[in-house]
C-alpha cells in the first residue's frame, strides 16, 4: 500500500466521522437480534410476495474465517453504516474482515481487480456492494467456481450465481419517496414541479429506485420536469442540483439521492430558495437526519443500512459454514419524517458518531 493512499483513508475517516454526528445511543451487537424482517422465497425475485419473518443471526463463528468485503465506495455516510454494521458483526462472531472501496461508480474495473486480489488470499466468502448491475456477474461465476460464496449487499446485482442476498428493494425505496410526494400533491390539486436526481446510472438500486418512483408519482400533481444522474459524491451532486436550479427557476421540489439533499441544502439558503424548493431523499444518511430534525428535508425512507450490513456478515459465515437458511432478506423499509424521526431507532440505520471508516478487523 503506498503512503498516498494511506493519508486518504486517514482524511477519509476524519471526514467521514465529521460527518456523522448522531447522538450517542446506539444499540450494539448483542441487541439487534430477533429482528423483524422481510424475506423473499423463492429468494433474488422482487415479483413475488415477500413474508415476514424473524431473523436471529449465529451466536459465534466455527472458525475465524476471513470475509472480504467490496463497497462502491465510501463518500457518503451511508456507507459508513453498512461499514459499522459488518465489522461489528464481525468482532461477535469472530471473523477476520478485509473491506476495500473502489472510489466510485466510474470504477468498475477497480472493483473486480480488488475482488480478485482479496479473493486470492484465501476467502471463505465475499460481500460486495456493486457498482453495476450485471457488470460482476463473470466475477460471481468465477468465484462460484472457486467454492467462495457472495452475498450482495445493498446495490443489488442480476447473477443467478448468488449466494444470498441482504438488501431491500429500491424500487420500494423510490417508491416511497414518490408516495410521500403524490399524497401532499394528489391529482386535481395545484401541480408541483420536481426535479429528480436518482444516482449514477447503471447501478442496480438507481434503475429501480428510478421506476419505482416514477410510478409513484403517475397520476398525481406531480410533474417531474427534469431527471439528472451522476455520481453519489457531494460535488457531483451539488453541481447537479446547481444546474437544475438554472434551468428551472420555477421548481417546486428537488428529489433524489440522500447526498442530493446533504448537498442542496447549503445551496438553497445562498440562493434564498430554502421556503421555496423543497426537497425529499429516497434513502438516510446522517445529514438527512440532522435535515428532517431541523425542517430543511422533508422526508426520506430508512433501508436500515446497519441491519444489511449485519445479516451479509452473518449471511456470508452461513454460507461458508454451510448454515445458510434465509437467502434473501431485507429489513422493513419506514419513512421518516419531522412527525417521528424522534421515534424510530436510528441504531439500524446511523453508525455511532464514535464510529471511523475501518477496513479490517483483528
Amino acid at each position: 500500500m503506498t503512503a498516498t493512499h494511506t493519508f486518504g483513508r486517514a482524511a477519509l475517516a476524519a471526514a467521514l466521522s465529521a460527518a456523522c454526528t448522531l447522538a450517542a445511543g446506539n444499540a450494539g451487537a448483542a441487541d439487534w437480534y430477533p429482528l423483524k424482517v422481510d424475506i423473499w422465497d423463492p429468494p433474488f425475485d422482487f415479483s413475488k410476495p415477500r413474508q415476514q419473518a424473524e431473523y436471529t443471526p449465529l451466536a459465534k463463528a466455527s472458525a475465524p474465517h476471513k470475509i472480504c468485503v467490496s463497497f462502491p465506495h465510501l463518500k457518503d455516510a451511508y456507507w459508513l453504516g453498512v461499514d459499522y454494521g459488518i465489522i461489528d458483526e464481525a468482532k461477535r462472531l469472530g471473523v477476520k474482515v478485509q473491506l476495500l472501496e473502489a472510489g466510485g461508480y466510474t470504477e468498475l474495473s477497480k472493483q473486480i481487480s480488488q475482488i480478485e486480489d482479496c479473493t486470492s488470499g484465501g476467502a471463505a466468502a465475499i460481500i460486495i456492494g456493486a457498482i453495476s448491475y450485471d457488470g460482476l456477474n463473470n466475477v460471481v461465476a468465477e468465484l462460484k467456481k472457486k467454492k467462495i460464496p457472495v452475498v450482495d449487499v445493498i446495490n443489488g446485482m442480476s447473477s443467478p450465481e448468488l449466494g444470498a442476498k441482504s438488501l431491500v428493494s429500491f424500487a420500494d425505496m423510490g417508491s416511497k419517496a414518490g408516495v410521500f410526494l403524490a399524497k401532499q400533491h394528489p391529482a386535481g390539486s395545484k401541480p408541483v414541479k420536481v426535479a429528480w436526481l436518482p444516482g449514477p446510472a447503471g447501478a442496480g438500486w438507481v434503475e429501480s429506485g428510478h421506476k419505482g418512483f416514477m410510478e409513484a408519482v403517475k397520476g398525481s400533481a406531480v410533474e417531474i420536469v427534469d431527471v439528472k444522474y451522476g455520481d453519489t459524491g457531494k460535488e457531483v451532486q451539488a453541481k447537479l442540483v446547481e444546474d437544475v436550479l438554472q434551468a428551472h427557476p420555477d421548481l417546486d421540489y428537488i428529489a433524489g439521492t440522500a447526498v442530493t439533499a446533504e448537498a442542496a441544502v447549503p445551496i438553497l439558503r445562498a440562493r434564498g430558495l430554502a421556503d421555496k424548493v423543497k426537497l425529499v431523499a429516497y434513502y438516510y444518511t446522517p445529514g438527512v437526519d440532522q435535515y428532517i430534525r431541523r425542517g430543511a428535508v422533508l422526508a426520506a425512507p430508512t433501508d436500515s443500512p446497519v441491519i444489511q450490513g449485519r445479516v451479509a456478515l452473518d449471511q456470508a459465515v452461513r454460507l461458508a459454514e454451510g448454515k445458510i437458511e434465509l437467502r434473501h432478506v431485507g429489513p422493513i423499509i419506514e419513512v421518516v419524517t419531522k412527525d417521528n424521526v424522534s421515534k424510530i431507532d436510528m441504531s439500524t440505520t446511523l453508525a455511532p458518531a464514535s464510529f471511523k471508516p475501518t477496513f479490517t478487523t483483528n
